[in-house]
Order: C-alpha cells, then structure tokens, then sequence
C-alpha cells in the first residue's frame, strides 16, 4: 500500500544538520503518524507521499519546509514552575530544552539564561533556520480506523484513551 491521505504510517528515521547527526529512532520505536492530516513537517510528508513499507530514501528539507526561518526577538521570561522536561537533571541551564505548556498547545523551547524563579527562553525550536537532512526507511502502511481519523493521530495497539 503506498502513503496517501488518511493512511497509518510508521517509518525509522535519522535527522542530521550536515554531518552531524541530530537524533535518530532507529535504537527504539518507529515514529507514527496519520499522513495528510498537518501532523507532520510538510516537506518530509510531501518525501513520503506514494512510498510503501521498506521504501528507503533522504531528503533535505530548507528552513520553510521543516521547522520555519530563526526569527530574533522570540525570547520571554518564564517562571521556572512552568517548564517541564528537567529530567535527571538537578537544575535548568542555559542550551538546555523544555517543554511549555500555553493556550497554543505545547512548544519546546531553548533555556538561554537562568534566574531564581525566571528563565529566559527562546520561543524558536531549537531546529528553526537549519537546513536538515532525514534519512528514512517507511515500515509499514495502512489505511487509518474511523476512530484515528476522528482523533487525528494514530493509536497503538491499546488505542489512545480518549
């Protein structure tokens, strides 16, 4: 079956910026999502579009087509109550990331200087204004439930509690 709108896929994937390797999901879970439903980064979806499981390919998406041109001004204080992510981690410092909850949903954030109660973050991902290059190999495709339309995400094998 080959990727097309409303359709389940699942593919490995590893990110570089260059020769540096970013991240990559090839030593756990394959990445999920529910393809023509803006759930993706719209240059990798468009990549993907017509493949079927065991396709392998790269691709190299501009700013535009991945997370957005750096824009400068983006950073704002938050008290340090609201940033989630610390992990093992002891304490917030800058270079770090977080995750922050607002009334747009979930944003990660770059932790550039840190306060007592305050740190000031940039609201830029922190892959914004990076040329990236995802090397991916498709694992499987199928046609999405009603339920995971309905939804807008795809669900595991023991759905996805809503």
């Amino acid at each position: 079956m080959q990727i097309a709108k409303d359709t389940a896929v699942e593919f490995h994937y590893t990110l570089s910026e260059g020769a540096e390797q970013i991240e990559t999901s090839t030593t756990g879970e394959p990445l999920t999502y529910l393809h023509g439903n803006d759930s993706m980064l719209p240059g990798l979806e468009n990549a993907l579009e017509g493949k079927t499981a065991g396709d392998k390919f790269s691709v190299t998406l501009d700013p535009e087509d991945a997370y957005g041109e750096y824009k400068e001004g983006l950073v704002q204080r938050i008290p340090i109550k609201h940033l989630q992510g610390l992990g093992d981690n002891k304490v917030w410092k800058p270079g770090m990331s977080a995750i922050v909850e607002s009334n747009q949903g979930r944003h990660q954030v770059s932790i550039v200087k840190v306060g007592r109660f305050n740190a000031d973050c940039d609201l830029n991902h922190p892959f914004a204004g990076k040329t990236l290059t995802f090397d991916v190999e498709v694992v499987s495709v199928r046609e999405a439930t009603a339920e995971e339309l309905a939804h807008g995400h795809v669900h595991s094998d023991g759905g996805c509690g809503h």
